[in-house]
Protein backbone atom coordinates (compact mmCIF):
# COMPACT_ATOMS: atom_id res chain seq x y z
CA UNK A 1 0.00 0.00 0.00
CA UNK A 2 1.46 3.12 -0.76
CA UNK A 3 2.21 5.49 2.13
CA UNK A 4 1.39 9.25 1.56
CA UNK A 5 3.02 12.78 3.19
CA UNK A 6 1.18 14.69 5.15
CA UNK A 7 -0.24 17.51 2.91
CA UNK A 8 1.46 20.74 3.67
CA UNK A 9 0.02 23.54 7.03
CA UNK A 10 -1.88 19.79 8.13
CA UNK A 11 -2.36 20.27 12.16
CA UNK A 12 -0.23 17.78 13.63
CA UNK A 13 -0.90 18.54 17.43
CA UNK A 14 -4.15 19.81 19.24
CA UNK A 15 -1.32 22.61 20.45
CA UNK A 16 -0.77 24.15 17.50
CA UNK A 17 -4.16 24.70 16.50
CA UNK A 18 -5.41 27.85 15.93
CA UNK A 19 -6.75 29.38 19.32
CA UNK A 20 -4.23 27.26 21.23
CA UNK A 21 -0.65 28.24 22.39
CA UNK A 22 2.22 26.52 23.49
CA UNK A 23 3.68 27.86 26.70
CA UNK A 24 7.10 29.01 27.16
CA UNK A 25 9.52 30.27 29.58
CA UNK A 26 8.40 33.83 29.17
CA UNK A 27 5.86 33.43 31.55
CA UNK A 28 2.73 31.84 29.46
CA UNK A 29 0.60 29.97 31.25
CA UNK A 30 0.74 26.14 30.60
CA UNK A 31 -2.70 25.05 32.44
CA UNK A 32 -5.42 26.59 33.23
CA UNK A 33 -6.56 29.91 35.42
CA UNK A 34 -9.37 29.83 37.42
CA UNK A 35 -11.09 28.03 35.18
CA UNK A 36 -11.37 30.58 32.73
CA UNK A 37 -8.11 30.18 30.45
CA UNK A 38 -6.23 27.67 28.66
CA UNK A 39 -2.62 27.84 26.90
CA UNK A 40 -3.11 31.99 26.62
CA UNK A 41 -0.31 34.29 26.69
CA UNK A 42 -0.51 36.30 30.22
CA UNK A 43 1.54 38.94 28.96
CA UNK A 44 -0.39 39.27 26.22
CA UNK A 45 -3.75 38.91 28.30
CA UNK A 46 -2.99 41.43 31.03
CA UNK A 47 -2.14 44.57 28.59
CA UNK A 48 -5.11 44.35 26.49
CA UNK A 49 -6.81 44.14 29.70
CA UNK A 50 -5.65 47.45 30.36
CA UNK A 51 -6.26 48.89 27.49
CA UNK A 52 -9.74 47.70 27.75
CA UNK A 53 -9.69 49.65 31.03
CA UNK A 54 -8.74 52.74 29.74
CA UNK A 55 -11.35 52.79 27.14
CA UNK A 56 -13.72 51.88 29.44
CA UNK A 57 -13.03 54.34 32.52
CA UNK A 58 -13.83 57.66 30.52
CA UNK A 59 -17.18 55.21 28.50
CA UNK A 60 -18.80 54.76 32.32
CA UNK A 61 -18.45 57.80 33.77
CA UNK A 62 -19.59 59.54 30.32
CA UNK A 63 -22.77 57.36 29.92
CA UNK A 64 -23.32 57.71 33.75
CA UNK A 65 -23.46 61.29 33.49
CA UNK A 66 -25.29 61.65 30.24
CA UNK A 67 -27.89 59.27 31.71
CA UNK A 68 -28.65 62.01 34.59
CA UNK A 69 -27.03 59.14 37.00
CA UNK A 70 -24.17 59.68 39.39
CA UNK A 71 -20.78 58.62 37.67
CA UNK A 72 -20.39 55.92 40.39
CA UNK A 73 -23.07 53.80 39.48
CA UNK A 74 -21.90 53.59 35.65
CA UNK A 75 -18.00 52.60 37.27
CA UNK A 76 -20.22 50.13 39.31
CA UNK A 77 -22.04 48.77 35.92
CA UNK A 78 -18.50 48.28 33.87
CA UNK A 79 -17.04 46.13 37.18
CA UNK A 80 -20.05 43.78 36.93
CA UNK A 81 -19.91 43.76 33.35
CA UNK A 82 -16.42 42.72 33.48
CA UNK A 83 -16.35 40.57 36.77
CA UNK A 84 -19.59 38.82 36.27
CA UNK A 85 -20.12 38.49 32.59
CA UNK A 86 -16.46 38.63 31.71
CA UNK A 87 -16.54 34.99 33.36
CA UNK A 88 -18.73 33.31 31.95
CA UNK A 89 -18.57 30.86 29.35
CA UNK A 90 -20.76 32.65 26.28
CA UNK A 91 -18.59 34.91 24.61
CA UNK A 92 -14.66 34.91 24.35
CA UNK A 93 -14.12 38.30 23.70
CA UNK A 94 -16.62 40.38 23.71
CA UNK A 95 -16.92 43.28 26.57
CA UNK A 96 -19.95 44.34 28.80
CA UNK A 97 -21.00 47.33 30.70
CA UNK A 98 -22.81 50.66 30.66
CA UNK A 99 -23.69 51.46 26.67
CA UNK A 100 -24.31 54.52 25.10
CA UNK A 101 -27.26 53.21 23.55
CA UNK A 102 -29.06 53.05 26.53
CA UNK A 103 -28.38 56.88 27.64
CA UNK A 104 -31.65 58.59 26.43
CA UNK A 105 -33.39 55.55 27.61
CA UNK A 106 -31.96 55.35 31.14
CA UNK A 107 -32.59 59.20 31.43
CA UNK A 108 -36.00 58.99 30.56
CA UNK A 109 -36.66 56.05 33.16
CA UNK A 110 -34.97 57.93 35.79
CA UNK A 111 -37.21 61.18 34.95
CA UNK A 112 -40.20 59.17 35.04
CA UNK A 113 -39.63 57.24 37.41
CA UNK A 114 -36.77 58.31 39.74
CA UNK A 115 -33.42 56.46 40.15
CA UNK A 116 -34.41 54.29 42.81
CA UNK A 117 -37.01 52.53 40.62
CA UNK A 118 -33.85 51.68 38.05
CA UNK A 119 -32.59 49.09 40.16
CA UNK A 120 -35.81 47.35 40.00
CA UNK A 121 -36.49 47.75 36.19
CA UNK A 122 -32.84 46.62 35.56
CA UNK A 123 -33.42 43.62 37.90
CA UNK A 124 -36.76 42.41 36.63
CA UNK A 125 -34.92 43.00 33.03
CA UNK A 126 -31.93 40.77 33.94
CA UNK A 127 -34.42 38.11 35.47
CA UNK A 128 -36.23 38.36 31.79
CA UNK A 129 -33.54 37.60 29.83
CA UNK A 130 -32.15 34.54 32.01
CA UNK A 131 -35.34 33.52 31.38
CA UNK A 132 -35.40 33.80 27.22
CA UNK A 133 -31.64 32.35 27.45
CA UNK A 134 -32.92 29.48 29.10
CA UNK A 135 -35.94 28.60 26.90
CA UNK A 136 -33.48 28.95 23.93
CA UNK A 137 -34.62 32.37 21.90
CA UNK A 138 -31.16 33.91 22.23
CA UNK A 139 -31.05 33.25 18.48
CA UNK A 140 -34.03 34.67 18.00
CA UNK A 141 -33.05 38.40 17.97
CA UNK A 142 -30.51 37.23 15.12
CA UNK A 143 -33.82 37.09 12.93
CA UNK A 144 -34.69 41.24 13.31
CA UNK A 145 -33.91 42.76 9.80
CA UNK A 146 -30.69 44.30 9.30
CA UNK A 147 -32.10 47.53 8.55
CA UNK A 148 -34.16 47.64 11.51
CA UNK A 149 -30.95 47.43 13.77
CA UNK A 150 -29.19 49.90 11.68
CA UNK A 151 -31.82 52.12 12.06
CA UNK A 152 -32.56 51.55 15.50
CA UNK A 153 -28.44 52.19 16.15
CA UNK A 154 -28.86 55.24 14.04
CA UNK A 155 -31.98 56.76 16.14
CA UNK A 156 -30.08 56.18 19.03
CA UNK A 157 -26.68 57.95 17.51
CA UNK A 158 -28.89 61.19 16.19
CA UNK A 159 -30.09 62.19 19.30
CA UNK A 160 -27.16 60.98 21.66
CA UNK A 161 -25.04 63.25 19.58
CA UNK A 162 -27.70 66.68 20.02
CA UNK A 163 -28.41 66.20 23.49
CA UNK A 164 -24.64 65.93 24.41
CA UNK A 165 -23.50 68.93 22.42
CA UNK A 166 -24.92 70.96 25.39
CA UNK A 167 -23.02 69.34 28.06
CA UNK A 168 -20.12 70.02 25.80
CA UNK A 169 -20.56 73.72 26.27
CA UNK A 170 -21.50 73.03 30.33
CA UNK A 171 -25.13 73.91 29.29
CA UNK A 172 -28.25 71.90 29.87
CA UNK A 173 -30.10 70.57 27.15
CA UNK A 174 -33.91 71.62 26.98
CA UNK A 175 -35.07 67.91 26.86
CA UNK A 176 -36.75 65.44 23.87
CA UNK A 177 -34.74 64.69 21.43
CA UNK A 178 -36.86 66.81 18.75
CA UNK A 179 -36.58 69.90 21.55
CA UNK A 180 -32.72 69.57 21.41
CA UNK A 181 -32.48 69.39 17.88
CA UNK A 182 -34.43 72.52 17.44
CA UNK A 183 -32.30 74.12 19.96
CA UNK A 184 -28.98 73.65 18.47
CA UNK A 185 -28.69 77.14 16.56
CA UNK A 186 -29.31 78.79 19.60
CA UNK A 187 -26.89 77.06 21.75
CA UNK A 188 -24.31 77.23 19.36
CA UNK A 189 -24.65 81.22 19.42
CA UNK A 190 -25.10 81.30 23.11
CA UNK A 191 -21.90 79.01 23.66
CA UNK A 192 -19.22 81.74 22.61
CA UNK A 193 -21.00 84.45 24.07
CA UNK A 194 -19.13 83.61 27.52
CA UNK A 195 -15.48 82.79 27.75
CA UNK A 196 -15.97 79.97 30.04
CA UNK A 197 -18.59 78.07 27.95
CA UNK A 198 -16.00 78.93 24.42
CA UNK A 199 -12.98 77.00 26.52
CA UNK A 200 -15.29 73.89 27.47
CA UNK A 201 -16.74 73.82 24.18
CA UNK A 202 -13.19 73.96 22.42
CA UNK A 203 -12.35 71.14 25.03
CA UNK A 204 -15.25 68.72 23.81
CA UNK A 205 -14.51 69.69 20.09
CA UNK A 206 -10.96 69.17 20.81
CA UNK A 207 -12.06 65.71 21.81
CA UNK A 208 -14.71 64.96 19.18
CA UNK A 209 -11.60 65.66 16.52
CA UNK A 210 -8.89 63.46 18.44
CA UNK A 211 -11.62 60.80 18.51
CA UNK A 212 -11.51 60.84 15.01
CA UNK A 213 -7.74 61.52 14.05
CA UNK A 214 -6.05 59.41 16.51
CA UNK A 215 -5.63 56.33 14.82
CA UNK A 216 -3.71 57.94 12.31
CA UNK A 217 -0.97 58.98 14.47
CA UNK A 218 2.12 57.25 13.58
CA UNK A 219 4.33 55.33 15.84
CA UNK A 220 3.11 53.02 19.07
CA UNK A 221 1.35 55.97 20.42
CA UNK A 222 -1.90 55.74 18.79
CA UNK A 223 -2.25 52.32 20.52
CA UNK A 224 -3.23 54.45 23.44
CA UNK A 225 -6.96 54.93 23.56
CA UNK A 226 -8.03 58.57 22.17
CA UNK A 227 -10.56 58.77 25.02
CA UNK A 228 -7.77 58.37 27.56
CA UNK A 229 -5.61 61.31 25.86
CA UNK A 230 -8.48 63.38 25.45
CA UNK A 231 -9.47 62.71 29.49
CA UNK A 232 -5.40 63.76 30.09
CA UNK A 233 -5.71 66.95 28.15
CA UNK A 234 -9.09 67.88 29.56
CA UNK A 235 -7.72 67.55 33.13
CA UNK A 236 -4.62 69.17 32.55
CA UNK A 237 -6.41 72.60 30.56
CA UNK A 238 -9.06 72.74 33.81
CA UNK A 239 -6.08 72.78 36.04
CA UNK A 240 -5.00 76.08 34.49
CA UNK A 241 -5.59 79.07 35.97
CA UNK A 242 -8.80 81.15 35.23
CA UNK A 243 -9.67 77.88 33.92
CA UNK A 244 -13.42 77.20 35.24
CA UNK A 245 -14.74 74.25 33.64
CA UNK A 246 -17.49 72.02 34.99
CA UNK A 247 -15.79 68.77 36.22
CA UNK A 248 -17.46 65.76 37.34
CA UNK A 249 -19.04 65.29 40.85
CA UNK A 250 -17.58 61.74 42.93
CA UNK A 251 -18.83 60.36 45.54
CA UNK A 252 -17.52 57.30 47.23
CA UNK A 253 -18.19 53.69 45.56
CA UNK A 254 -20.05 51.50 48.00
CA UNK A 255 -22.02 54.60 48.96
CA UNK A 256 -23.31 54.63 45.82
CA UNK A 257 -24.98 51.07 46.05
CA UNK A 258 -28.52 51.62 46.34
CA UNK A 259 -30.34 47.92 47.03
CA UNK A 260 -34.18 47.92 46.05
CA UNK A 261 -36.56 48.28 48.71
CA UNK A 262 -40.33 46.70 49.36
CA UNK A 263 -41.30 49.99 48.47
CA UNK A 264 -39.62 49.78 44.75
CA UNK A 265 -41.21 46.46 43.85
CA UNK A 266 -44.61 47.19 44.41
CA UNK A 267 -44.01 50.04 41.97
CA UNK A 268 -43.97 46.50 39.31
CA UNK A 269 -47.80 47.42 39.50
CA UNK A 270 -47.70 49.87 37.08
CA UNK A 271 -48.10 49.29 33.66
CA UNK A 272 -45.50 52.34 32.56
CA UNK A 273 -42.73 50.47 34.79
CA UNK A 274 -43.43 46.90 33.19
CA UNK A 275 -43.63 48.60 29.56
CA UNK A 276 -39.58 49.76 30.61
CA UNK A 277 -39.03 46.46 31.72
CA UNK A 278 -39.74 44.93 28.14
CA UNK A 279 -37.84 47.55 26.67
CA UNK A 280 -34.73 47.34 29.02
CA UNK A 281 -34.89 43.69 27.95
CA UNK A 282 -35.31 43.63 24.11
CA UNK A 283 -33.10 47.01 23.70
CA UNK A 284 -29.99 45.68 25.61
CA UNK A 285 -30.54 41.71 24.54
CA UNK A 286 -30.77 42.74 20.75
CA UNK A 287 -27.54 44.69 21.29
CA UNK A 288 -25.76 42.59 23.21
CA UNK A 289 -26.81 39.96 20.61
CA UNK A 290 -26.01 42.04 17.56
CA UNK A 291 -22.57 43.16 18.70
CA UNK A 292 -21.64 39.29 19.72
CA UNK A 293 -21.83 38.96 15.49
CA UNK A 294 -19.91 41.75 15.07
CA UNK A 295 -17.42 41.17 17.62
CA UNK A 296 -17.20 36.88 16.13
CA UNK A 297 -16.60 38.44 12.54
CA UNK A 298 -13.09 40.30 13.98
CA UNK A 299 -11.38 37.47 15.23
CA UNK A 300 -10.65 33.69 13.65
CA UNK A 301 -11.42 32.14 18.03
CA UNK A 302 -14.29 30.37 19.28
CA UNK A 303 -17.68 31.47 18.37
CA UNK A 304 -20.30 32.91 20.81
CA UNK A 305 -23.16 31.01 22.31
CA UNK A 306 -26.07 33.29 22.28
CA UNK A 307 -28.25 31.57 24.65
CA UNK A 308 -25.56 30.97 27.24
CA UNK A 309 -24.46 34.62 26.12
CA UNK A 310 -27.95 35.79 26.70
CA UNK A 311 -27.82 33.99 29.90
CA UNK A 312 -24.57 35.95 31.08
CA UNK A 313 -25.53 39.46 29.98
CA UNK A 314 -29.51 38.69 32.47
CA UNK A 315 -27.33 37.24 35.13
CA UNK A 316 -24.98 40.83 34.76
CA UNK A 317 -27.96 43.04 34.37
CA UNK A 318 -29.35 41.23 37.74
CA UNK A 319 -26.64 41.95 39.98
CA UNK A 320 -26.81 45.38 38.51
CA UNK A 321 -30.59 46.27 39.78
CA UNK A 322 -29.73 44.65 43.08
CA UNK A 323 -26.98 47.11 42.99
CA UNK A 324 -28.95 49.86 41.60
CA UNK A 325 -26.60 50.44 38.87
CA UNK A 326 -27.04 51.02 35.36
CA UNK A 327 -28.43 48.46 32.75
CA UNK A 328 -25.35 46.60 30.85
CA UNK A 329 -25.06 45.30 27.10
CA UNK A 330 -21.92 44.33 25.06
CA UNK A 331 -19.90 47.40 23.90
CA UNK A 332 -18.34 47.88 20.67
CA UNK A 333 -15.69 49.94 21.61
CA UNK A 334 -14.31 48.36 24.17
CA UNK A 335 -14.74 44.58 22.52
CA UNK A 336 -13.14 45.79 19.51
CA UNK A 337 -10.11 47.35 21.24
CA UNK A 338 -10.15 44.00 23.39
CA UNK A 339 -9.17 42.11 19.65
CA UNK A 340 -7.05 44.68 18.68
CA UNK A 341 -4.63 44.21 21.67
CA UNK A 342 -4.42 40.23 21.23
CA UNK A 343 -6.97 39.16 23.65
CA UNK A 344 -7.34 35.70 23.11
CA UNK A 345 -9.29 34.32 25.80
CA UNK A 346 -11.82 35.85 28.74
CA UNK A 347 -9.17 36.54 31.40
CA UNK A 348 -8.68 40.18 29.76
CA UNK A 349 -12.15 41.69 30.01
CA UNK A 350 -12.42 39.74 33.63
CA UNK A 351 -9.65 41.60 34.49
CA UNK A 352 -10.67 44.77 33.05
CA UNK A 353 -13.64 45.06 35.82
CA UNK A 354 -10.84 44.48 38.56
CA UNK A 355 -8.88 47.56 37.50
CA UNK A 356 -12.13 49.22 37.39
CA UNK A 357 -12.73 48.51 40.91
CA UNK A 358 -9.08 49.22 41.91
CA UNK A 359 -9.14 52.76 40.20
CA UNK A 360 -12.61 54.06 41.91
CA UNK A 361 -11.52 53.01 45.70
CA UNK A 362 -7.75 53.93 45.10
CA UNK A 363 -7.84 56.96 42.91
CA UNK A 364 -11.54 58.38 43.63
CA UNK A 365 -10.29 62.12 43.50
CA UNK A 366 -8.66 61.83 40.00
CA UNK A 367 -12.46 61.37 38.34
CA UNK A 368 -13.10 64.58 40.19
CA UNK A 369 -10.54 66.25 38.04
CA UNK A 370 -12.30 65.16 34.53
CA UNK A 371 -14.60 68.03 32.68
CA UNK A 372 -17.87 66.78 31.15
CA UNK A 373 -16.90 68.49 28.29
CA UNK A 374 -14.63 65.82 27.70
CA UNK A 375 -16.84 63.04 28.18
CA UNK A 376 -19.40 64.93 26.09
CA UNK A 377 -17.15 64.68 23.56
CA UNK A 378 -16.37 60.94 23.60
CA UNK A 379 -20.40 60.25 23.86
CA UNK A 380 -20.70 62.88 20.85
CA UNK A 381 -18.12 60.52 18.89
CA UNK A 382 -20.31 57.39 19.79
CA UNK A 383 -23.17 58.80 18.90
CA UNK A 384 -21.46 59.46 15.21
CA UNK A 385 -20.25 55.95 14.85
CA UNK A 386 -24.03 54.60 15.95
CA UNK A 387 -25.40 56.98 13.65
CA UNK A 388 -22.95 55.75 10.96
CA UNK A 389 -23.91 58.16 7.93
CA UNK A 390 -22.42 56.22 5.56
CA UNK A 391 -24.78 53.81 5.77
CA UNK A 392 -27.71 55.17 4.12
CA UNK A 393 -26.72 55.82 1.05
CA UNK A 394 -25.16 52.35 1.14
CA UNK A 395 -28.82 50.98 1.58
CA UNK A 396 -29.84 53.62 -0.66
CA UNK A 397 -28.02 51.90 -3.73
CA UNK A 398 -28.21 48.11 -2.56
CA UNK A 399 -31.89 48.00 -1.31
CA UNK A 400 -34.61 50.57 -1.55
CA UNK A 401 -36.65 48.67 0.62
CA UNK A 402 -34.61 48.03 2.99
CA UNK A 403 -33.49 52.30 2.84
CA UNK A 404 -37.64 53.01 3.79
CA UNK A 405 -37.22 50.71 6.57
CA UNK A 406 -34.39 52.07 7.90
CA UNK A 407 -35.06 55.70 8.03
CA UNK A 408 -38.30 55.07 9.02
CA UNK A 409 -37.39 53.35 12.50
CA UNK A 410 -34.63 55.96 12.38
CA UNK A 411 -37.55 58.95 12.39
CA UNK A 412 -40.04 57.12 14.50
CA UNK A 413 -36.95 56.86 17.03
CA UNK A 414 -36.17 60.43 17.25
CA UNK A 415 -39.59 61.55 17.04
CA UNK A 416 -40.76 59.34 19.85
CA UNK A 417 -39.35 56.90 21.50
CA UNK A 418 -36.84 53.60 21.26
CA UNK A 419 -39.25 50.53 22.03
CA UNK A 420 -42.05 52.27 19.93
CA UNK A 421 -39.04 53.53 16.86
CA UNK A 422 -38.36 49.48 16.84
CA UNK A 423 -41.86 48.27 16.72
CA UNK A 424 -42.48 50.48 14.07
CA UNK A 425 -39.48 49.29 12.00
CA UNK A 426 -40.39 45.73 13.04
CA UNK A 427 -43.70 46.02 11.37
CA UNK A 428 -42.79 48.52 8.35
CA UNK A 429 -39.81 45.22 7.55
CA UNK A 430 -42.78 42.48 7.70
CA UNK A 431 -45.04 44.69 5.56
CA UNK A 432 -41.72 45.02 2.97
CA UNK A 433 -41.05 41.20 3.43
CA UNK A 434 -45.07 40.39 2.83
CA UNK A 435 -45.37 42.55 0.04
CA UNK A 436 -41.90 40.86 -1.82
CA UNK A 437 -43.35 37.36 -1.18
CA UNK A 438 -46.50 38.12 -2.94
CA UNK A 439 -45.29 39.15 -6.19
CA UNK A 440 -47.79 37.72 -8.61
CA UNK A 441 -47.91 38.13 -12.15
CA UNK A 442 -51.68 37.75 -13.40
CA UNK A 443 -52.10 37.66 -17.85
CA UNK A 444 -55.74 37.47 -19.60
CA UNK A 445 -56.44 36.89 -22.80
CA UNK A 446 -58.81 35.92 -25.45
CA UNK A 447 -57.85 32.92 -27.59
CA UNK A 448 -60.83 31.51 -29.80
CA UNK A 449 -63.89 31.01 -27.83
CA UNK A 450 -61.95 30.55 -24.66
CA UNK A 451 -61.01 33.57 -22.02
CA UNK A 452 -58.32 32.45 -20.11
CA UNK A 453 -56.26 33.75 -17.12
CA UNK A 454 -52.79 32.46 -15.83
CA UNK A 455 -51.52 33.63 -12.99
CA UNK A 456 -47.94 32.61 -11.24
CA UNK A 457 -46.07 33.78 -8.09
CA UNK A 458 -47.45 34.27 -5.13
CA UNK A 459 -50.88 34.65 -4.41
CA UNK A 460 -51.77 36.81 -1.28
CA UNK A 461 -54.83 38.76 -0.17
CA UNK A 462 -51.97 41.75 -0.76
CA UNK A 463 -53.03 40.93 -4.11
CA UNK A 464 -56.50 40.61 -4.19
CA UNK A 465 -56.91 43.51 -5.68
CA UNK A 466 -55.32 42.34 -8.93
CA UNK A 467 -56.55 39.41 -8.96
CA UNK A 468 -60.84 40.39 -8.80
CA UNK A 469 -59.65 42.65 -11.80
CA UNK A 470 -58.29 39.63 -13.56
CA UNK A 471 -61.43 37.79 -12.75
CA UNK A 472 -63.79 40.43 -13.38
CA UNK A 473 -62.03 41.02 -17.52
CA UNK A 474 -62.64 37.49 -18.42
CA UNK A 475 -65.47 37.23 -17.23
CA UNK A 476 -66.69 39.98 -19.03
CA UNK A 477 -65.01 38.34 -22.36
CA UNK A 478 -68.23 36.79 -23.38
CA UNK A 479 -66.85 33.76 -24.40
CA UNK A 480 -68.61 30.59 -23.70
CA UNK A 481 -65.45 28.61 -22.58
CA UNK A 482 -63.48 30.57 -19.48
CA UNK A 483 -59.59 28.69 -18.33
CA UNK A 484 -57.96 29.62 -15.32
CA UNK A 485 -54.09 28.59 -14.87
CA UNK A 486 -53.38 28.51 -11.27
CA UNK A 487 -50.26 25.87 -12.25
CA UNK A 488 -47.06 28.40 -11.94
CA UNK A 489 -48.54 29.60 -8.35
CA UNK A 490 -46.33 28.96 -5.60
CA UNK A 491 -48.26 29.75 -2.91
CA UNK A 492 -52.04 30.62 -3.08
CA UNK A 493 -53.79 31.73 0.38
CA UNK A 494 -57.31 31.38 1.13
CA UNK A 495 -58.53 34.44 0.59
CA UNK A 496 -57.42 34.17 -3.34
CA UNK A 497 -58.88 30.38 -3.66
CA UNK A 498 -62.00 31.81 -1.89
CA UNK A 499 -62.29 34.57 -4.79
CA UNK A 500 -61.68 32.14 -7.40
CA UNK A 501 -63.63 29.28 -6.40
CA UNK A 502 -66.70 32.07 -6.16
CA UNK A 503 -66.21 33.43 -9.44
CA UNK A 504 -66.27 29.82 -10.70
CA UNK A 505 -69.35 28.80 -9.03
CA UNK A 506 -70.93 32.05 -10.23
CA UNK A 507 -70.21 31.73 -13.38
CA UNK A 508 -71.16 27.78 -13.62
CA UNK A 509 -74.52 29.22 -11.92
CA UNK A 510 -75.20 31.27 -14.52
CA UNK A 511 -75.52 28.62 -17.21
CA UNK A 512 -74.11 30.56 -19.69
CA UNK A 513 -70.17 29.32 -19.87
CA UNK A 514 -68.48 26.63 -18.97
CA UNK A 515 -65.19 26.88 -16.56
CA UNK A 516 -62.06 25.00 -16.33
CA UNK A 517 -60.02 25.65 -13.04
CA UNK A 518 -56.33 24.14 -13.08
CA UNK A 519 -54.94 24.47 -9.40
CA UNK A 520 -51.47 24.31 -7.87
CA UNK A 521 -51.13 20.67 -5.78
CA UNK A 522 -50.32 22.43 -2.63
CA UNK A 523 -50.51 21.25 0.76
CA UNK A 524 -52.99 23.12 2.42
CA UNK A 525 -56.17 21.98 5.08
CA UNK A 526 -58.18 19.83 4.55
CA UNK A 527 -56.08 18.01 1.61
CA UNK A 528 -56.03 14.67 1.36
CA UNK A 529 -53.52 12.38 -0.21
CA UNK A 530 -54.72 9.52 -2.78
CA UNK A 531 -54.96 8.32 -5.68
CA UNK A 532 -55.48 11.30 -8.89
CA UNK A 533 -58.60 12.00 -10.75
CA UNK A 534 -59.50 10.05 -13.23
CA UNK A 535 -58.31 11.49 -16.79
CA UNK A 536 -60.15 14.28 -18.64
CA UNK A 537 -61.29 13.63 -22.10
CA UNK A 538 -58.91 15.13 -24.80
CA UNK A 539 -59.36 18.64 -25.84
CA UNK A 540 -58.40 20.85 -28.69
CA UNK A 541 -55.61 22.55 -29.15
CA UNK A 542 -53.55 19.82 -27.71
CA UNK A 543 -52.49 20.93 -23.92
CA UNK A 544 -49.26 22.42 -23.43
CA UNK A 545 -46.94 21.33 -20.55
CA UNK A 546 -48.10 23.53 -17.93
CA UNK A 547 -51.76 22.38 -18.35
CA UNK A 548 -50.80 18.79 -17.28
CA UNK A 549 -53.24 17.12 -14.92
CA UNK A 550 -52.04 15.30 -11.75
CA UNK A 551 -51.88 12.44 -13.62
CA UNK A 552 -50.20 13.35 -16.94
CA UNK A 553 -53.10 11.78 -18.68
CA UNK A 554 -54.20 14.75 -20.77
CA UNK A 555 -50.62 15.48 -22.12
CA UNK A 556 -49.48 12.41 -23.19
CA UNK A 557 -52.50 11.50 -24.54
CA UNK A 558 -51.20 13.73 -27.33
CA UNK A 559 -47.46 13.61 -26.76
CA UNK A 560 -46.63 10.19 -25.22
CA UNK A 561 -45.27 9.37 -21.77
CA UNK A 562 -42.91 11.90 -20.53
CA UNK A 563 -41.22 13.26 -17.77
CA UNK A 564 -43.07 14.22 -14.90
CA UNK A 565 -43.76 17.89 -14.63
CA UNK A 566 -45.49 20.51 -11.70
CA UNK A 567 -48.71 18.42 -10.06
CA UNK A 568 -51.70 19.80 -10.64
CA UNK A 569 -55.73 18.86 -10.35
CA UNK A 570 -57.87 20.14 -13.12
CA UNK A 571 -61.30 20.73 -11.71
CA UNK A 572 -64.25 20.99 -13.90
CA UNK A 573 -66.92 22.83 -11.80
CA UNK A 574 -68.87 22.40 -14.44
CA UNK A 575 -69.66 19.15 -15.44
CA UNK A 576 -72.59 19.67 -18.15
CA UNK A 577 -71.49 18.47 -21.62
CA UNK A 578 -70.31 21.26 -23.28
CA UNK A 579 -73.23 20.39 -26.62
CA UNK A 580 -72.17 20.48 -30.18
CA UNK A 581 -68.46 20.92 -29.37
CA UNK A 582 -67.36 17.27 -27.81
CA UNK A 583 -67.65 15.87 -31.10
CA UNK A 584 -66.17 17.77 -32.95
CA UNK A 585 -62.71 17.85 -30.56
CA UNK A 586 -62.88 14.07 -30.56
CA UNK A 587 -62.79 13.91 -34.05
CA UNK A 588 -59.97 16.66 -33.92
CA UNK A 589 -58.14 14.47 -31.76
CA UNK A 590 -58.62 11.89 -34.03
CA UNK A 591 -57.11 13.51 -37.15
CA UNK A 592 -54.55 14.58 -34.89
CA UNK A 593 -52.93 11.13 -34.56
CA UNK A 594 -53.75 9.87 -37.79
Amino acid sequence: MPTYAPAAGTVRETAEAPGFHKADEKGKAGGELGGIVQGADLGTEITASLVVFLVALPLCIGVAVASGTPAELGIITGVVGGLVVGMTRGSTLQVSGPAAGLTALVAETVEAHGIAMLGVIVLMSGLLQIGLGMIRLGRMFQAISIAVVQGMLAGIGLPLMFSQSYPLADATAPGTAIENILGFPAHVLATFASGQTAIAALLGIATVVLSFVWKKVPGPVSRIPAALVAVAIGIVVAALPGVEVKTLQVGDLLSAVQVPGPEQFAGLADPAVLTAVLTFTVIASAESLFTAAAVDRMHDGPRTRYNTELIAQGAGNTVCGILGALPMTAVVARSSANVQAGARTRLSRTLHGLWLLAFALLLPSVLALIPISVLAGVLVHSGWKLLAPEQFPKMWRQDRGEFVVMAITTGTIVATALLEGVLVGLAAGIVLAALRMSRTSVEHRTEGDTAKLVMTGNATFLRLPKVIDALEAVGSAGTPRIRLDLMGVTHLDHACRSQIEEFAAQKRASGAVRVELLLPDLPGPGRKSGPAPSPVSPSWPPPQPHERSSSGALYDAFYGPSQPGPSAEWYYLDTRPFEGLQDSEDARWRDHHG
